[in-house]
């Protein structure tokens, strides 16, 4: 007796069913973890330090009772070093998440980077991620340097708010580098922008290609003609 159901050949030949897989789920979801997940603590301690400019040792000496805090919650240590310019954070026997010490050593270095603690902290959420991108190196000139960083800005900053709601990502330009905060499709686009931009293709460009893409996502049917 034959079966109703098509017979499977070359690459499906031995490809199974999987009725536990359905497109109703998100591969893509991040599962929260709550503290008594992980069984057992941590066997090796973990560690990350970062130097941060002398300008900004003030505010962070005023916002590292709200760091230590901030981090106290999962059970990370941290420490401020003000002869070394220096933060860092380490993991402890109370730590119940061990992927938050890449959290934590993400949150010192956008402290160092300008951005300010009730951003910074935001880093802690499980959907948040960060990049900072190194922009120095990438223009000979130091004139034409200054002038392409300007152009991420725009003036009275109204590029760089674009740039920010139409890739939902906090970006904060800061000397030699540019501090973006936000979800991994935005950050990889907030990067292109600012790697263009420094390669001399105006922000403009960028920001009217994500205004076209955002209008047809909107109307998938005004693209069809």
């Amino acid at each position: 007796e034959e079966s109703d159901e098509p017979k499977k050949t070359g690459k499906n030949k031995y490809r199974r069913d999987k009725p536990w897989d359905n497109d109703s789920i998100d591969h893509w979801k991040n599962e929260p973890f709550h503290p008594g997940d992980m069984k057992s603590p941590l066997l090796e301690e973990s560690s990350f330090a970062t130097l941060f400019p002398k300008y900004r040792e003030a505010y962070i000496r005023e916002v590292w009772p709200q760091v230590t805090r901030a981090l106290d919650q999962f059970g990370i240590a941290c420490t401020l070093d003000l002869m070394e310019g220096s933060m860092t954070v380490r993991t402890s026997r109370k730590t119940w998440d061990p992927y938050i010490i890449i959290k934590a050593r993400d949150l010192i270095k956008l402290l160092a980077r300008s951005v300010p603690f009730p951003q910074a902290v935001k880093i802690l959420d499980d959907d948040m991620s960060c990049e900072i991108i190194k922009i120095g190196g990438m223009v000979g000139s130091k004139e034409r340097f200054v002038k392409r960083r300007q152009r991420l800005l725009g003036p009275d900053g109204v590029n760089l708010k674009a740039i920010e709601l139409l890739t939902n990502c906090y970006v904060l330009v800061q000397g030699n580098t540019v501090a973006a905060m936000g979800y991994f499709k935005g950050l990889k686009q907030v990067k292109q922008i600012v790697e263009d931009c420094m390669r001399n293709i105006h922000p403009v460009y960028n920001i009217k290609i994500l205004m076209i893409k955002r209008e047809l996502a909107k109307d998938p049917e005004s693209g069809a003609g």
